[in-house]
Order: C-alpha cells, then structure tokens, then sequence
C-alpha cells in the first residue's frame, strides 16, 4: 500500500518533532527546518529531482551532499533518511506537520486577517493581539488579505476557527432573518 504525502508527511514531521523535543532542540529544528522550506520555494523541483528515477544514484547523491551540506546533527541525520527512503519530494508537508506540532507547543497561531481596504501595520498587530488573547495563544501572526467584497469590517482564520465580523456576513445575516418573517 503507497502512503499518501500528507500521511508520509505527518509521520515523519511528528517523528522529527518527537525526536528534537527529546533533545531539546525543538527551536533549532524549527530554525533549519525553516531554511529548508526557503531552499523548496527557490528550487521547487528539488525533491522531485532527488526522487526522479531517470537519474543515476551518484548524481542523486551528489545533488543531496550539497543539500545536507549546510545541516548537521538531528536535521542533517533526517534528511539523509528522508533521502534514504525516497521521500525527499515529500518535505513541505513533513515540514508543515513539524511546524504545526511546534506552534502547538509554543502557543503560537497562525492565519489570515481579510478586510476590505489595507490594514495599517498598528492596525495589525492590535487585531493579532486581541486573536491571540481570544484564542489563548502566546503570539497569533496573520497575513493580511484585501477583498473588497466583503464590505466592510473583518474575517479572521485561524487555527482552523473562523470569526467573521465582515459587513457582507451581518447583512446576510439580517436578509435571512428579515426573510423567515
């Protein structure tokens, strides 16, 4: 039976998180683990190209040496085993799941703040403080969207929770009601 990559993904994130948290090297992890998702934004073929079965296993190896060459310790020893087991084109989600587990952790959330017009910075950073006091978190960071759409007001995700205070939802809202009249 072939794994599917969130299911791959997923255990090989919580196997790195597991494994760094019992070093205690959860931030570290986190921090390298960070540079390798740059690295997949700026080379996406990366992991198919280590994974691509027209190459030679030397070639492979020689494109992953200069990969790994910038890692050591636990990181470095996981993307040798990722590599390993032909799993290289699988590494954002395996990233993903580590991150998830260490804002989970860290009472960190992050998600996006949609509002009509651009939010000013101040503006910003007061709705990611009040979401993270709302929401229990240490720190929320949300990336601002522009839909002009919804009217007015704010729709905020986060975490999988949605708070829609936009002008668009409360007159929906009030239709439906006036509506059952």
């Amino acid at each position: 039976m072939k794994l599917d990559k969130y299911t791959v993904g997923k255990r090989y994130g919580r196997a790195l998180f597991e494994l760094a948290i019992e070093n205690k090297a959860a931030n570290a992890v986190y921090q390298e683990l960070l540079t390798i998702r740059e690295i997949c934004k700026e080379i996406p073929d990366l992991g198919n190209i280590l994974t691509d079965v027209r190459l030679e296993g030397a070639e492979k190896k020689a494109i992953m040496d200069a990969f790994v060459g910038g890692f050591d310790g636990i990181v470095k020893n996981f993307l040798l085993v990722v590599f390993e087991y032909n799993r290289s084109d699988d590494l954002p989600f395996m990233i993903e799941e580590f991150e998830h587990r260490y804002d989970a952790l860290n009472k960190l959330a992050h998600g996006t703040v949609t509002t009509a017009v651009p939010l000013s910075e101040e503006k910003k950073q007061e709705l990611e403080s009040k979401v993270a006091d709302v929401f229990g978190y240490q720190k929320a960071t949300l990336t601002p969207l522009v839909d002009e759409s919804i009217l007015g007001g704010v729709i905020v995700e986060t975490d999988h929770r949605v708070i829609d205070g936009s002008l668009a939802s409360q007159l929906n809202g009030l239709r439906a009601a006036l509506s059952k009249k």
